[in-house]
C-alpha cells in the first residue's frame, strides 16, 4: 500500500492508531468533502488566511489514475483572487507557493456518561503541497472537468461545453504537488472513564450511543426558467449519496 513518508510535519501524535498515510485514504476523503479548507500566508499579512474552496485529487499525465496512486491536487478559482495570484507573486518560490489544505467528513456525534468523554466520529485529512498555476489549456480544460465531475458526476457532458473564452479567462486553476499529508479517522461508541462504569446511579440516567450523521441532498428545485425535467445523473446524485452517506454514518457507529 503506497503511503506518504511520514515527517515531523504530518506525522499523527495524539491517538496515533487514528492516523493513516496511505494514498487511497487520504485521497478519497479529500474527494468526497464537500468543502476543502486552504490555508496560506498572504505576502503583506502576519496573519494566515483560511478560504473554503472546490478542488479535487487528479493526474492529468495519467487520467486513470485510481485514488491509491500519486496524484496531484487541483483547485478551481477566480482568476484575480488572492490565492490564485500567489504562485505568481513577487517573492514566490521556484517550487510554487506552500499551502495546507484540511478536508473534513462527520460521520456521528459520540454522547459519553461524562462531557468530558464526548466525541464524534469523522473522516479527515491534511494535505500540504505546492501551487503552481495551470497555464496549458489541455490540462487547464481536464481540470476544470475533474472539479465539476467529482461535485456531481457526469454534470460536465450534461451541461453546455466548452467554457467560453471569457469563461476560460476569468477562472484559474491551481496545480498543488503533494508532499506530505495524513488522515485521522475516528468510529465508534463513546470510551467511558472505569469509575463512571461502575456507577450505577450514573448509568442509570444518562443516555450514551451515538447519533449517526451524514450530508443529505434534498428533493431537487427547479430553477424558474428551467425547460427540462430532473436528469438521470442529478437524481442518481441525489439517492446515491444519500443512501451512501447514511449507510457510512451508521457503520461507524457499530464499529
Amino acid at each position: 500500500m503506497a503511503e506518504y513518508p511520514k515527517t515531523a510535519r504530518n506525522t499523527v501524535n495524539r491517538y496515533r492508531a487514528r492516523g493513516a498515510y496511505d494514498y487511497e485514504t487520504i485521497h478519497t476523503i479529500a474527494n468526497t468533502a464537500p468543502i476543502l479548507h486552504v490555508s496560506f500566508n498572504p505576502p503583506s499579512d502576519p496573519f494566515p488566511t483560511i478560504l473554503p474552496m472546490i478542488g479535487c485529487m487528479g493526474s492529468f499525465e495519467t487520467p486513470s489514475a485510481s485514488l491509491s496512486a500519486p496524484l496531484d491536487l487541483y483547485l478551481h478559482g477566480y482568476v484575480s483572487s488572492r490565492l490564485m495570484r500567489l504562485p505568481t507573486a513577487p517573492g514566490a518560490g521556484e517550487e510554487g507557493a506552500p499551502l495546507c489544505i484540511a478536508a473534513t467528513l462527520l460521520d456521528g456525534l459520540v454522547l459519553a456518561l461524562t462531557p468530558n468523554h464526548h466525541s464524534m466520529n469523522y473522516r479527515s485529512a491534511v494535505l500540504h503541497g505546492y501551487a503552481t498555476l495551470v497555464t496549458d489549456p489541455a490540462e487547464k480544460l481536464y481540470a476544470m472537468e475533474l472539479v465539476t465531475n467529482n461535485v456531481i458526476p457526469d454534470r460536465w457532458e450534461n451541461s453546455r461545453v466548452p467554457p467560453s473564452s471569457v469563461e476560460m479567462q476569468s477562472t484559474s486553476i491551481l496545480r498543488v504537488g503533494i508532499v506530505s499529508a495524513s488522515a485521522k479517522v475516528r468510529s465508534g461508541g463513546p470510551g467511558e472513564d472505569r469509575k463512571d462504569e461502575k456507577d450505577e446511579s450514573v448509568r442509570g440516567r444518562v443516555w450514551t450511543g451515538v447519533i449517526p450523521t451524514w450530508t443529505a441532498y434534498g428533493e431537487p428545485v427547479p430553477a424558474e426558467k428551467n425547460r427540462v425535467a430532473v436528469p438521470k445523473h442529478v437524481s442518481e446524485l441525489v439517492e446515491g449519496c444519500n443512501r451512501e452517506n447514511e449507510k457510512k454514518a451508521r457503520a461507524a457507529a457499530k464499529e
